[in-house]
């Protein structure tokens, strides 16, 4: 079967990485910082990621998190767009049962128009948040519905993007705009290309239906490590070549942070294990500094919790990130490494970006 729309897709390995590199932004807000901050920290990323030959740069959909500012991505990347000029700009991802699959459509189909060829809908069936946050975003407390209903919902956003509902379906007279329609109506110019969509999972739901939809998948490795090389698996198997992929491309999220030297490394990677042990304590709050993370008395079973966690966070020296991401890229056969450094300030996660571009001699340095 002819492979339409790869080229939309793969990304290209640059320097000495065995695979394409990319970015994954939380926006993340630390103690003593603004949301204004973080967002211009964001737009920052993207522009060195983009200098420096990294693939793609996608923010994810979270909610009522204080230390996490994306939680609008259609908005981040139309700003993000006009302060970059090549890199692919994304979602990673959007929610889906979160919104109506029609509000989707028109925001992606916004960017692309505001970005022609350069945006990606990732989407994933999670709420991005707690159930109480979820059910205020859908205005119903039937939250299992959202995931269940997946399918469908995936599949009327694609009829959406596409412009394609049959003759006599209740949508056929609906348009998504700026979308497809506009080529097609009398005088129309405007390209007909949309975003590609890709699935997003941290299990094997997403995996399975990403392979039978023969789409990309992107699987969150940085807090579902356990899962990662049976979902890829999974992925693999259930893949049927499609008019979008003739062959499986799957990424995975990988949180790696390095620094001048292995001692501030782990200091930077504490405030995010800090951060994620009050957000899994239903505390969530706003980054700690390093200076506290260090000072914190943990309990023994927190300080398992921040054992674990990191456990799977590639961190240290140069060298040694680059070590961690060649064996991770190995041992899971991924088609690229979605980068993701969460740490309290921008200037570690810009600091870190740049050494892991110099140690694989990406452009741009």
């Amino acid at each position: 079967m002819d492979d339409i729309r790869g080229d939309e897709i793969r990304g290209k390995a640059e320097g000495a990485a065995p695979v394409p590199l990319s970015v994954l932004d939380l926006v993340t807000v630390g103690q003593g910082r603004t949301a204004s901050q973080a967002l211009r920290t964001g737009v920052e990323i993207a522009q060195l990621a983009e200098r420096r030959g990294f693939h793609r740069y996608w923010v994810a959909e979270h909610h009522s998190m204080p230390g996490v500012a994306s939680s609008s991505p259609a908005v981040i990347l139309a700003h993000t767009a006009a302060h970059t000029e090549r890199i692919r700009l994304g979602s990673g991802g959007v929610m889906l049962p979160n919104h109506a699959p029609l509000v989707i459509a028109e925001q992606f189909g916004t960017l692309e128009a505001m970005a022609p060829g350069r945006i990606d809908l990732g989407l994933g069936r999670a709420p991005g948040t707690d159930g109480a946050t979820a059910a205020a975003l859908r205005r119903s407390d039937r939250l299992n519905e959202g995931a269940e209903d997946f399918p469908q919902q995936l599949a009327e956003l694609t009829r959406f993007l596409d412009d394609d509902f049959p003759d006599g379906h209740p949508y056929a007279r609906i348009h998504a705009v700026p979308g497809p329609v506009q080529a097609t109506s009398e005088g129309g110019v405007q390209s007909p290309a949309r975003p590609p969509l890709w699935l997003l999972g941290s299990s094997g739901f997403s995996a399975r239906l990403a392979g039978m939809l023969g789409l990309p998948f992107a699987f969150a490795h940085h807090f579902s490590a356990q899962n990662t090389i049976p979902a890829l698996e999974l992925y693999r198997e259930s893949f049927k070549p499609s008019a979008v992929l003739d062959a499986p491309y799957a990424l995975i999220g990988v949180a790696a942070l390095a620094a001048d030297d292995e001692r501030e490394a782990r200091r930077q990677v504490l405030t995010g294990a800090l951060s994620m042990l009050r957000l899994r304590s239903g505390r969530p709050g706003l980054v700690p500094t390093p200076e506290e993370a260090e000072t914190y008395a943990f309990t023994s079973m927190e300080r398992e919790f921040i054992d674990n966690w990191l456990v799977n966070i590639v961190h240290g020296t140069a060298d040694e990130v680059r070590t961690g991401l060649d064996d991770l890229a190995k041992r899971t056969g991924a088609d690229e490494l979605m980068i993701t450094a969460n740490a309290h300030g921008g200037d570690a996660r810009l600091h870190s970006y740049g050494l892991i571009a110099d140690a694989y001699g990406l452009p741009g340095a």
